[in-house]
């Protein structure tokens, strides 16, 4: 690699992340964070300061301003340069954004993207001339970007399962049941709601492809498999637009699939270089001109690169993200497919009511943040003896509606009891629904957890992480309700898999790549899963057999 340091930058719903790693030590040097809604650099472009989205004119709605994060880009890299960040040793930069949000360029673009290469940007440390939010002011076409909270396409992911040949087909091909925050679904109610918008549009762009091609200079950045695959229109197995579920998605539209199809980047892995970085950044903020700028990923699959092996993620939401090892699907459509920001194919399964369940539960009963009555609960408690489903929010995993529970919702009964009742249910929930793809067989039975050999993934170590995994009573029964051996890894996220996903694209072999995850994420020491508290949820009659019984 020409530098030593690789650079992550993770643009998320709430805020640009930017994390530098010294690629020699395994260490991260310098990290920043930008703040949509606190700094004033970013805060200026119409959000509401509750929801962080522009005011929305029908509900389910949900966009965001592109500007914003193009001056988040830009405020993040000042601050890493006025920190003295080593921006001009940085060999490579990768970018990880929120999954499903996009943007649409209007034929101006072009233009804004030559500017990033103007004469005379070169000059280290030429600050002067617009910024990028000044330069791609008029770039786009649909003046806001949709995101993954979008939740107003029901009906154009039903037309597009439908005219793709139904759910099976669409599972079987995309890897996923055409789900309506996906990318598909959004931009075909863009073509029907705003015609004109879209006629005018020249090219459609993840939020991730978009931001690579900007550091890149490039408009037309390919975008990467993975998060390719959270749009509805990719063909998973082979990594190509489907002609099929491009022509679903754009059934009726202006142009109809010739001119999607047409709006379209390439498609390409997620390590694949977009070009090295534009003189707008190297003059600006000293960057090397032979940086390498990687295609990058969406945020899932860049938090993905950090583990080796399944992961469990306990935050606001539980994800399940499972390695697969080949392309595979869930033939349920309860999960979906993806491929990481190295390009290694994963399932992803992401349950909405997750741990601010249990924080409700602890907020109605005065628990609070009180988490040692919070362990102590759990310690005290047979999973045999009360189990509970409690789902306060539509579910995503599989799709459901609410669940309600009329006696936690009163406050009826005492903490000790319910508690550790939600806590059962939610993990047990979050692995019943994955027997179709986690290595125990097939799923539809009255009780998946009956079938198989137990141990999903041949035993194999499951990696989690999130705030909950500090309470050792949290993973004593993640180990039993998994039947595997648990370990805690620590804190990473986005940004920092994005500069192992950088350090990929630079030109580093796979071992030096394990070998820097593994610095930058030392794994902790296992938790083995206890045979009685196995017996107490897998037995007959025990917790997994009330719960699915009630739900599936």
């Amino acid at each position: 690699m020409a530098g030593r340091y690789t650079l992550g930058i993770d643009c998320s719903t709430q805020s640009v992340t930017a994390v530098v790693v010294d690629t020699s030590s395994g260490h991260v040097t310098q990290e920043r964070q930008i703040s949509y809604r606190d700094d004033p650099r970013t805060n200026r472009y119409g959000i509401d300061f509750t929801t962080l989205l522009v005011p929305s004119r029908v509900d389910g709605e949900a966009d965001q301003p592109p500007l914003m994060f193009l001056a988040g880009l830009d405020a993040v890299l000042s601050d890493l340069a006025g920190d003295g960040a080593p921006l001009n040793d940085v060999a490579a930069i990768a970018v990880s954004a929120q999954q499903h949000a996009h943007v649409y360029l209007s034929g101006a673009a072009d233009g804004a993207f030559a500017g990033l290469a103007e004469r005379g940007l070169v000059r280290s440390g030429n600050t002067a001339g617009p910024d990028l939010s000044t330069r791609f002011a008029d770039a786009f076409s649909y003046r806001t970007a949709p995101i993954w909270q979008t939740a107003d396409t029901a009906a154009e992911a039903d037309e597009i399962r439908a005219g793709a040949g139904g759910r099976e087909a669409v599972i079987a091909e995309s890897g996923s049941n055409s789900p309506l925050r996906f990318t598909g679904a959004v931009v075909r109610r863009v073509g029907k709601r705003y015609p004109e918008a879209y006629e005018a549009t020249a090219r459609i762009h993840l939020l991730s492809s978009f931001l690579s091609g900007v550091l890149a200079g490039v408009p037309d950045c390919p975008i990467d498999w993975g998060n390719g695959s959270g749009m509805s229109l990719m063909d998973y197995g082979r990594r190509v637009w489907s002609n099929r579920l491009v022509a679903a998605a754009a059934d009726g539209l202006p142009g109809g699939p010739a001119a999607l199809q047409g709006k379209l980047p390439g498609l390409a892995s997620p390590v694949t270089s977009a070009g090295t970085i534009a003189p707008y950044f190297a003059g600006r903020f000293g960057f090397d001109r032979n940086c390498v700028v990687a295609v990058g990923s969406g945020d899932n699959p860049q938090s993905k690169v950090l583990s080796t092996g399944d992961l469990l993620s306990l935050g606001t939401s539980f994800v399940y993200m499972v390695d697969t090892g080949e392309p595979r699907v869930d033939a349920q459509g309860y999960a979906n497919s993806m491929y990481d920001g190295l390009g290694r194919p994963f399932i992803f399964a992401c349950r909405t009511n997750g741990a601010m369940v249990w924080d409700r539960v602890r907020s109605l009963f005065g628990a609070g943040g009180d988490f040692a009555r919070s362990s102590a609960a759990l310690a005290a408690a047979d999973p045999r003896v009360r189990t509970a489903v409690w789902q306060p929010y539509a579910e995503s995993y599989p799709e459901s509606p609410p669940v309600p529970h009329t006696a936690i919702e009163a406050g009826d009964g005492t903490f000790e009891e319910w508690y550790p009742a939600i806590v059962d249910s939610a993990l047990a929930l979050t692995w019943l629904y994955a027997a179709d793809f986690d290595g125990r067989g097939d799923a539809g039975a009255d009780v998946p957890a009956t079938k198989g050999a137990g141990s999903g993934a041949n035993g194999s170590v499951l990696a989690v992480t999130g705030g909950p995994v500090a309470d050792p009573e949290i993973l004593r029964r993640i180990a039993a309700v998994w039947r595997r051996p648990v370990t805690v890894v620590g804190g990473g996220g986005a940004a920092l898999g994005s500069a192992v996903n950088a350090f990929a694209a630079a030109g580093a072999d796979e071992a030096s790549v394990d070998g820097l995850r593994r610095s930058l994420i030392p794994a902790g020491s296992f938790i083995e899963p206890e045979p009685e508290l196995m017996e107490a949820f897998h037995g007959r009659g025990g917790a997994i057999e009330s719960i699915a019984r009630r739900m599936v």
